[in-house]
């Protein structure tokens, strides 16, 4: 069988049009629901925060902005003492559990010690203060995510295998901020005496990491906790004998540092998108606990039944992935299931160790469907993709908001892939809500068609 190493990967020197890391704060505020993200950086980020945020000023989000001036770039002012102001009037506004800080470009470029900086005014408020680099040396802008949960897993309290001290995590077994039933408490008492535990890692809504809670327990598998927490104060316990498992492929940096700085078991598993890749997430899980999957396999064909009206439209449609997320390898393995042809899957990171198992299923669904296995381009160049579709001309383009315009210009239909990211993609029951968002340009289309509208784009574009 072939492994990750010898899948046909390509790397180029694409310039990266994505969005800035800094958008994290628009899905972590709204998830931690104690916290206060504070958004270090100039007029420009702010900008982008009120415009790709939907300018929500009257719902006084849980966010903000410190913003540079010329003083502060010069060193005319006191770092220290301007982040002190802010945060001292965070906390009597809002009085949060903890304020994320936010480093963005500039902090990076004036060497703002913003790690020396927060355990100081952390003592002299009493506030916690974690810090996170989001800035646009990332290739992705949901790598945003992965820096604020990487520093958030150094503040997550040590798992004691013996029991003690776990008080903590069990106040809320789905990071609902409810108590579980004594049931539920008893069984998670009696596997901590026995057996290692399970944390997953990566911020979905409540209801879906409630649906992937339930998913386990249909196992015998309970999960002690999320990272994110809904609430900063029942961060799960980490350390040895602890399994942690990711829902998201671009969350890299928070496995390396589970698993390097806080000595917990990394569970390597295709990432829960679409029946048949939450089929093999859970199989992942019961094999590192030695359980045996009941029902997986009837759970995951009772699925693909419901969603046979879309699976009809989309096969034998070809799509192009131009890479944007980093869940076009996720996504891609989930649509060639379905029956689709995937030309090129773009991709601006790929990480091959922590998305080895999503490569492998990759392949063994391409082997399943009988079709060869798609061309991966790593850091893809724009120019040369729209190059490489004018020979295959694909049915349909996953593409960032940049090019989608261009693209639909060319006669190529478009779909937004940021819109993956705020969908609620994971799980068996959501994966009728990607297959929703796929198929909507092609019916769009079709209905169209039936009014005779293509006829007549297709004349004003010859013309």
């Amino acid at each position: 069988m072939k492994t990750f190493e010898t899948l046909p990967f390509e790397c180029e020197t694409g310039n990266y049009h994505t969005f800035r890391p800094i958008s994290c704060v628009a899905w972590l505020y709204q998830k931690i629901e104690d916290s206060f993200f504070l958004v270090v950086g100039t007029k420009t980020c702010g900008y982008f925060l009120q415009n790709a945020l939907g300018v929500t000023i009257f719902a006084e989000p849980r966010y903000a902005m410190a913003e540079l001036e010329e003083g502060d770039i010069s060193a005319q002012l006191n770092d220290q003492e301007e982040l002190k102001r802010i945060c001292l009037q965070i906390k009597r506004d809002r009085n949060p559990s903890v304020i994320i800080w936010i480093g963005t470009c500039t902090t990076e470029i004036i060497k703002m010690d913003l790690e020396g900086i927060a355990p100081k005014l952390e003592d002299e408020l009493g506030v916690p203060i974690v810090v996170a680099r989001a800035n646009g040396l990332d290739y992705a802008f949901t790598q945003g995510e992965d820096t604020v949960l990487a520093a958030m897993t150094h503040r997550c309290p040590e798992y004691n295998a013996s029991g003690q001290g776990q008080k903590q995590y069990n106040k809320s077994v789905d990071g609902s901020g409810t108590a579980p039933l004594e049931t539920e408490r008893s069984t998670l008492e009696k596997r901590e005496s026995r057996n290692p535990i399970l944390v997953l890692f990566g911020s979905l809504p409540s209801t879906v990491a409630s649906q992937l809670n339930l998913e386990s327990k249909r196992q015998s598998i309970i999960v002690a906790g999320w990272l994110p927490s809904q609430r900063y104060t029942e961060l799960p316990p980490l350390g040895e004998g602890v399994y942690v498992c990711g829902v998201n492929p671009f969350l890299s940096r928070t496995a390396t540092t589970l698993m390097r700085r806080r000595k917990c078991q990394l569970i390597g598993a295709p990432f829960p998108i679409g029946p048949d890749g939450t089929r093999a997430w859970i199989e992942k899980i019961c094999s590192a606990f030695g359980v045996e999957p009941q029902g997986l396999q009837d759970r995951e064909n009772q699925i693909w039944k419901s969603l046979i009206d879309y699976t009809r439209i989309l096969t034998g449609k070809s799509i192009f992935f131009m890479g944007d997320n980093l869940l076009e390898i996720s996504i891609a393995r989930f649509l060639i299931r379905c029956g689709m042809i995937v030309y090129e899957i773009g991709i601006p990171y790929m990480d091959k160790r922590y998305q080895a198992a999503e490569l492998s299923f990759l392949h063994n669904t391409c082997e399943k469907m009988g079709i060869p296995m798609p061309r991966v381009v790593e850091k893809p160049d724009n120019y040369n993709q729209i190059q490489r579709m004018h020979e295959p001309e694909p049915d349909l383009a996953i593409t960032g908001m940049a090019h989608a315009n261009p693209l639909e210009a060319r006669g190529i239909d478009t779909k937004w892939s940021v819109e993956f990211t705020f969908a609620q993609i994971h799980g068996f029951t959501n994966a009728r809500d990607v297959l929703e968002l796929v198929t909507r340009p092609l019916r769009r289309n079709n209905d169209l068609g039936t009014m005779g509208w293509n006829n007549l784009s297709k004349q004003t574009l010859t013309n």
